[in-house]
């Protein structure tokens, strides 16, 4: 007899619900997730949109800024923030930008400009970028001279380096060193006739020195040979010819920095002896002196025998003095001076631009500006800064400190920045140890604070403060009529 087997009905059933809900599951998770990535795409289109959106309102205050230099409130007259329709090549509105605008703080061009971009419809998906634009400065070089230039052994600078003539080069630049000219003769070559050498070139021999010739002239340093990477010298290369630096224009800035002080900065007049001595303090202060007379020399003939071609030559160290009162550091940072101007002393959460000039020019009364003491900071991070703009001259003095440091950012319009030469006869000042200069020098005729035979500071430290080049001092001169952008970034 067969038996019969009972199938159970509902099995079937029971797995066509299982694997069905499993399928349903997974169907939907995949379209669920096919969504989701959809809408992440679609948020990635708009975030991206919102982002040239936020570029476009930068390019916008760019060109704004292009056209007025001055204007920091998007030619409203009122506080912002600012905003502005975007729309696409059709003309049709598809967004805004809105900008926020942070003007320069006194005597900088830094400016600070915040674009945030969005879509219509999506008011959540902005995107903002900040962006530093600045009109560089004068500072923007460790040293800047119109005039041929030479760096001895024994002479290291930390900043930029450029002339409008040439550089001869014998010491060890950290930054790059450049030339207005492709090739010149270097006056001091004791070789005669027609022997042009790059406009930035180096009497030093490839090492292993073996023989370092002080004037003679280099081969090798001498177009047509190609230019040699002189890493020894050069740590980060040398360039010319480039543009030349237009030092016409200092004689605008001297002048509307009289206007400047007059108005609302501080103005001495002629002092009717030997000019005013400034001592700053950390209080935001500063004593003023009458100098009514100089250092003597110490021997009658410690000026012979001598260069008789060094304008001006005299002890800049002050004999005498007078105290006239002490002054609070106006609040536009500017002192100005129709006279010489001596300078000393310490600094701390101030910026200044301190400038020495008489009107109308004429090169037998330039002013110049001395010092003889440390001038510093406190700070030295583009808190504290100085700025010293002298007519004529900008002198070290005969009884300069042995180890001297200056803290500022110099400028010799018509001058030059440096140390007369004092002989044997003006021992024990003819020879100094060390002078460090922190900041810049800008000097329209030859720099130097040492001559060949040892006479003046054995040892030159010219250290590039680049808070200056975005930061200079108040009205301190500009290179440049154009902002430049320095820094940019998504917030």
């Amino acid at each position: 007899m067969k038996k019969k087997f009972k199938y159970n009905q509902g099995a079937l059933l029971i797995n066509v619900l299982v694997y069905g809900s499993i399928g349903a599951l997974l169907i939907g998770s995949l379209i669920a997730w096919g969504t989701a990535n959809l809408k992440l795409t679609n948020q990635a289109v708009i975030r991206e949109k919102a982002l040239q959106i936020a570029e476009a309102g930068i390019d916008y205050y760019r060109w704004h800024l292009a056209h007025n230099k001055t204007d920091f409130q998007d030619g409203t007259g009122a506080p912002g923030p600012y905003v502005h329709d975007f729309a696409d090549r059709t003309g049709e509105v598809v967004g805004q930008f809105t900008l926020d605008i942070t003007p320069p703080s006194l005597g900088s061009t830094l400016v600070t400009i915040n674009s945030t971009g969005e879509v219509d419809g999506f008011p959540d998906l902005t995107r903002t970028i900040e962006v530093k634009m600045a009109v560089p400065s004068f500072a923007k070089y460790a040293l800047l001279a119109n005039a041929v230039m030479r760096f001895g052994q024994g002479t290291e600078t930390f900043g930029p380096v450029h002339s409008n003539e040439g550089i001869r080069f014998d010491g060890l630049a950290h930054n790059i060193v450049t030339s207005a000219k492709a090739d010149y003769n270097d006056p001091d070559h004791d070789d005669t006739g027609d022997k042009n050498e790059f406009g930035v070139h180096t009497h030093l021999n490839p090492p292993p020195p073996e023989n370092n010739l002080v004037s003679s002239f280099r081969v090798y340093e001498a177009p047509p040979n190609p230019v040699m990477t002189r890493n020894d010298v050069f740590l980060t290369g040398r360039e010319f010819p480039v543009p030349a630096v237009d030092f016409n224009g200092l004689m605008s800035t001297l002048s509307e920095i009289k206007t400047a002080a007059e108005q609302n900065g501080l103005y001495f007049a002629p002092s009717g002896v030997y000019g005013y001595n400034l001592v700053l303090k950390t209080d935001n202060t500063f004593d003023l002196y009458k100098v009514n007379s100089l250092m003597a020399l110490p021997k009658n003939n410690c000026r012979k025998p001598n260069w008789e071609d060094q304008e001006g030559w005299g002890t800049w160290s002050i004999g005498s003095q007078t105290l006239i009162d002490n002054y609070s550091f106006p609040a536009n940072g500017l002192i100005f001076a129709e006279d010489n101007i001596w300078i000393e002393g310490q600094i701390d959460g101030a910026r200044l631009t301190i400038a020495a000039a008489r009107f109308p020019e004429n090169p037998s009364t330039y002013a110049n500006i001395n010092f003889n003491r440390d001038l510093l900071y406190t700070k030295y991070d583009g808190t504290d800064v100085i700025g010293l703009i002298a007519q004529g001259n900008i002198n070290a003095g005969m009884d300069s400190n042995d180890i001297l440091r200056i803290d500022a950012a110099l400028i010799a319009k018509n001058g030059r920045a440096g140390r007369y030469y004092y002989n044997n006869n003006c021992h024990p000042y003819h020879i100094r140890d060390t002078i460090t200069l922190f900041g810049m020098v800008g000097t329209n005729k030859r720099y130097g604070f040492a001559y060949t035979d040892a006479n003046g500071y054995e040892t030159r430290n010219l250290i590039y403060d680049g808070n200056l080049l975005y930061n200079p001092p108040p009205f301190f001169p500009l290179v440049s009529e154009n902002y430049e952008i320095i820094s940019w970034r998504e917030k």
